[in-house]
C-alpha cells in the first residue's frame, strides 16, 4: 500500500500532456503556451512622451527658458513638426516624439503665453520619455513555453495584435457516480435514498483545474450498468469514478474496470480519509477510483487527482500548496499512516494557527465548509501535541488574503 506522496508520484509518474491546439486569446486564460511567444516588433515601436507636456531639446534648458511653441503632437499621430533649438513642441501621452527633440516637460511645470511657454526648471536629458525598445527588443522570448497565462500575458501578447495563442490542450475528464442509492441532484429523495453530491462537487473541482468535465451520472449495482457508462469514461483522458471500490457485495467498480482491460497500480492509500482509493491505466486514460464518502473523495481529489489534470495541461507547479502553522488543538490518530485533518488557518502577527474546523469524522462535511487547508500529520507519529508546527496542504488560493476591516 503506497503512502499519500508514492501514490501521488505513481499517478504523475504515468501522466503525460495532451496535445496542443490553437485557441482565441481570452479563451487561453489559466491555461498553458504550448510554444515562445516572441516580440515581432520593438516596444514601444518609437521614442515618445510619457506625459502630457512639451518636446523640448534638454541642452537648450540648462536654466529657466523661454521657448516658442511651434505645434502640436497627438497621440497616434505622424508629424513632420521639429524641435530647433529655441522652440518647443506640444505633445500628448503616447505621442511620438518629434525630431530634434529629447526631453518632455509636464504641462504642470511649464507656463504657457500665447505662442510662447517659460520652463523655470532644469530639464534632464531623456526626462518623462519612453524610447524605442525600452520595454522589449524585437525577438526577445517574452513569454516561454509553459507560461500560465494570466491578465499581464494577455496584455502583452494583445500588444502584439494576436487574436489566438498555441497551448496545451485541456483534457476531457470523466466522472461516474455509482450505487443504486444514489438519485440525481434535483430529483425527489424517498426514504433509504441519497443525493448524489459527489458527482457535481469533483466536477466543480475538475472545473476549477481548467478541465472539460463530462458527467456520466449514476452506474446501478449491475454489471450492465458500469459496463455500459464505464466503456465511455474510458474514452477521456481522465476517468474519475466515486464509491463502489472496497469489496463488498455490490462494489463492482474495480472488476468490471479489469474485464474492460485497465491495469491498477495500487487499490488503496496509507491515509486517512480516502483510503481505499484506487489507480490504473487503460491506454492513455488514467482512471482514479475514489471513496464514495464526499469528505474523503473531494480531500483525495485535492490530493492526488488535481495535481494529475494540472500536469495533463503542461501546468509545472502542480503540487499542492504548502504553509507552515502551529496547531492550536492536540490531534490524536493511529501511528503508520498519514492523516489529514481539516483545519482553519489564522494569521498572528508573522505566524499561522491553525485550528481544527470541527469534527473530523468522514461524514462530516460542515467541517470541510470550513476548513482552510488540510494539516499533515505524519505516519509517524501519534499524539500530535497543541503547539506543535505542521504543515498544511492550502485548500484555497484566497485563504491568506487579509480580510477588510471597516
Amino acid at each position: 500500500m503506497p503512502t499519500l506522496d508514492e501514490a501521488r508520484r505513481l499517478i504523475l509518474g504515468h501522466t503525460r500532456t495532451l496535445g496542443t491546439e490553437s485557441v482565441e486569446l481570452l479563451e487561453a486564460l489559466n491555461l498553458v503556451t504550448a510554444e515562445d511567444i516572441v516580440a515581432p516588433w520593438d516596444m514601444p515601436l518609437c521614442d515618445n512622451s510619457a506625459m502630457d507636456g512639451y518636446a523640448v531639446q534638454s541642452s537648450d534648458c540648462l536654466s529657466a527658458v523661454r521657448l516658442r511653441i511651434a505645434g502640436t503632437v497627438m497621440a497616434g499621430t505622424l508629424s513632420d513638426i521639429a524641435v530647433e533649438s529655441g522652440s518647443a513642441v506640444k505633445v500628448m501621452t503616447g505621442a511620438r516624439m518629434p525630431t530634434g527633440s529629447d526631453a518632455v516637460v509636464p504641462f504642470e511645470n511649464a507656463e504657457a503665453d500665447g505662442e510662447y511657454v517659460t520652463l523655470k526648471a532644469v530639464v534632464k536629458y531623456h526626462q518623462h520619455l519612453r524610447l524605442k525598445g525600452s520595454d522589449l527588443r524585437r525577438d526577445e522570448i517574452v513569454i516561454p513555453a509553459g507560461t500560465t497565462i494570466r491578465a499581464p500575458e494577455i496584455s502583452m501578447m494583445a500588444s502584439f495584435n494576436m487574436s489566438r495563442v498555441t497551448v496545451f490542450r485541456r483534457p476531457k475528464v470523466a466522472i461516474l457516480s455509482t450505487g443504486d442509492e444514489l438519485v440525481e441532484v434535483g430529483q425527489i429523495v424517498v426514504p433509504g435514498k441519497v443525493v448524489d453530491s459527489n458527482g457535481v462537487s469533483l466536477a466543480a473541482m475538475a472545473k476549477e483545474c481548467g478541465a472539460i468535465v463530462q458527467m456520466l451520472g449514476i452506474a446501478c449495482d449491475t454489471v450492465q450498468s458500469h459496463v455500459e457508462k464505464m466503456s465511455t469514461g474510458l474514452q477521456a483522458d481522465i476517468f474519475i469514478t466515486s464509491a463502489g471500490v472496497s469489496v463488498g457485495e455490490r462494489d463492482l467498480v474495480r472488476q468490471v474496470l479489469t474485464d474492460l482491460g485497465v491495469s491498477f497500480e495500487f487499490h488503496s492509500v496509507d491515509v486517512r480519509p480516502g483510503g481505499p482509493t484506487t489507480f490504473g491505466r487503460k491506454g492513455n486514460c488514467l482512471v482514479i477510483c475514489l471513496p464514495g464518502n464526499p469528505v474523503a473523495s473531494m480531500i483525495i481529489f485535492a490530493e492526488l487527482v488535481k495535481p494529475a489534470i494540472l500536469k495533463v495541461m503542461g501546468y509545472r507547479r502542480i503540487l499542492p500548496s504548502t504553509v507552515r502553522a502551529i496547531l492550536q488543538e492536540s490531534a490524536s490518530k493511529r501511528t503508520g499512516r498519514t492523516k489529514l485533518l481539516r483545519v482553519r488557518l489564522e494569521s498572528s502577527g508573522e505566524k499561522l494557527l491553525a485550528y481544527s474546523s470541527g469534527e473530523q469524522a468522514t461524514g462530516m462535511l460542515k467541517t470541510l465548509l470550513r476548513a482552510d487547508g488540510l494539516a499533515v500529520l505524519p505516519a509517524e507519529c501519534g499524539t500530535v501535541c497543541a503547539g506543535e508546527e505542521v504543515e498544511v496542504h492550502v485548500l484555497s488560493s484566497n485563504v491568506l488574503m487579509q480580510q477588510e476591516t471597516i
